[in-house]
């Protein structure tokens, strides 16, 4: 019998297992991972693009509204939402949960890059629309050709200096090892009494009268099964959530379908590039693409060395996970869900054009895409690796890019689907499952909460001087100054 499972040692049962082990220092928690270790799926370093997303430099998070101004509703929100996650790893650095914060956080300029009459007269009207809002104060916005040269090298060489431009440069913005945060949070866990096991995986989950939950594990290198009782189970499983919700029967999970769509990128690590580009970079989905496939060029630290990550380009499968099943797409089918999983497909038509064109991609055609950030790429520097499978939730019928959280009526179970912005808003995700699934404690953990996100229950872009205050702190604890 155990108090919490984790099923999944990805970012987010890490970051709700070391919440849980700071609130309820007594509690049994077990973590239970597929895997050998923890990170090996979407968590990983090279699974993602280690962005901090904070809707500074996303072009897709501020659309165009048909009167021709800018929505900014999701990049503020996504921008709250990362100032949380922010707020809780400087909480975990003071406080022993994290180490050293240079083993998974840096400090790095999120940019946003267009080109063309028509792309600088959007970006300039999206730098104005944000320019009031505490959160995106700082930015500049540059068209000067000089300025773009002196600021990215790498970009500028080759480059027509008579073809407008524009960038609008946020300098505080952040690169993330997701792996190495994951493994220094499920290292705390262990630490203080959680246990994990690795290479098990959840065969079956059954609601027992009493409202606890009875999972069947197996030992994927011994084939030895057991059973585990759990009072609480949050599904952490990134792309296999779906699945272990269908299998635990709750009504809440129903006409819920999932799309997978893998990922490739391009990576160097040739020293002279990587020193010439020290940015994120981002420009705008092509037309027809999922807004998750917006093409961007991303100087990344791993390990401690430095690459340049440019990408994604889309790939398909019909694994839920990268170490998953080629059956996982069609054992998801189920009867209250077709319905919705064949509606999406008709509306998605023009999605599915774009992914067959990506498939017949060759690794010439994916560099030629690479010069549009990089001129003067040279294919000989740049190697292709695969990233990690996204399972885009279809509900009603609609493709969802965003992430959802699915929990039983009764709070007893929880799962996460979706992946966008994913893992940068792991803590606001997880305060929300507490929240629903721990409704009769939560007044009680309050003050606690309130010391791992001073600004909880607050809009920062609201309170300017509270923002001012936290964002402070964070950069100081987090050594992002």
């Amino acid at each position: 019998m155990t108090d919490v499972v984790l099923i999944g040692a990805g970012i987010m049962s890490a970051t709700l297992g070391a919440m849980l082990r700071r609130l309820e220092p007594d509690a049994a928690i077990t973590v239970i991972e597929r895997l050998d270790s923890a990170a090996c799926e979407s968590s990983d370093p090279w699974n993602n693009a280690g962005t901090g997303h904070a809707g500074l430099c996303e072009l897709f998070y501020t659309p165009q509204r048909p009167d021709g101004s800018i929505d900014t509703a999701k990049a503020v929100r996504v921008n709250e939402q990362f100032q949380v996650t922010r707020q809780f790893w400087a909480y975990a650095v003071e406080n022993g949960l994290l180490e050293d914060p240079r083993d998974f956080v840096y400090p790095i300029p999120h940019v946003s890059f267009v080109h063309g009459a028509e792309g600088v007269d959007y970006l300039r009207r999206r730098h104005h629309a944000l320019a009031d809002n505490p959160l995106f104060a700082g930015t500049d916005f540059i068209t000067d050709f000089g300025e773009f040269a002196a600021r990215l090298p790498a970009m500028a060489t080759g480059r027509n200096p008579d073809v407008p431009m524009a960038l609008d440069w946020a300098p505080h913005g952040t690169d993330v090892d997701f792996g190495a945060l994951t493994s220094q949070l499920i290292g705390y866990g262990v630490r203080h009494g959680t246990a994990v096991h690795f290479g098990h995986e959840v065969r079956s989950l059954r609601r027992e009268s009493d409202a606890s939950w009875t999972l069947v594990l197996a030992n994927r290198r011994t084939g030895e099964t057991r059973r585990l009782n759990a009072k609480f189970v949050f599904v952490g499983a990134g792309g296999a959530t779906l699945g272990l919700l269908q299998r635990a029967g709750i009504p809440e999970a129903r006409a819920f379908g999932g799309f997978p769509i893998g990922g490739v990128f391009l990576r160097c690590g040739a020293a002279e590039l990587t020193a010439a580009h020290r940015a994120k970079v981002y420009g705008a989905p092509v037309p027809g693409a999922p807004s998750t496939t917006a093409p961007h060029l991303d100087a990344r630290m791993v390990n401690g060395a430095s690459w340049l990550l440019f990408g994604p380009f889309a790939g398909w499968s019909p694994k839920f996970l990268k170490h998953g099943r080629a059956s996982d797409l069609p054992r998801s089918v189920r009867f209250d869900n077709v319905r919705s999983l064949l509606g999406a497909g008709i509306r998605e038509r023009e999605l599915v054009g774009y992914l067959l064109g990506q498939l017949r991609r060759t690794h010439g055609t994916r560099v030629e895409a690479l010069r549009e950030f990089l001129p003067g790429a040279d294919r000989a520097d740049w190697h292709e690796i695969r990233a990690g499978q996204r399972v885009q939730v279809i509900r009603d019928g609609q493709l969802d890019f965003n992430t959802t959280i699915v929990s039983a009526g009764d709070g007893s179970i929880a799962g996460l689907l979706g992946a966008s912005p994913g893992a940068s808003t792991a803590v606001p995700a997880m305060l929300e499952v507490l929240a629903r699934c721990f409704a009769g404690r939560f007044a009680d953990w309050l003050p606690t909460l309130k010391e791992m996100v001073p600004s909880l229950g607050t809009r920062l872009s609201e309170e300017p001087a509270l923002f001012e205050q936290v964002w402070e702190w964070g950069s100081r604890t987090l050594q992002l100054n």
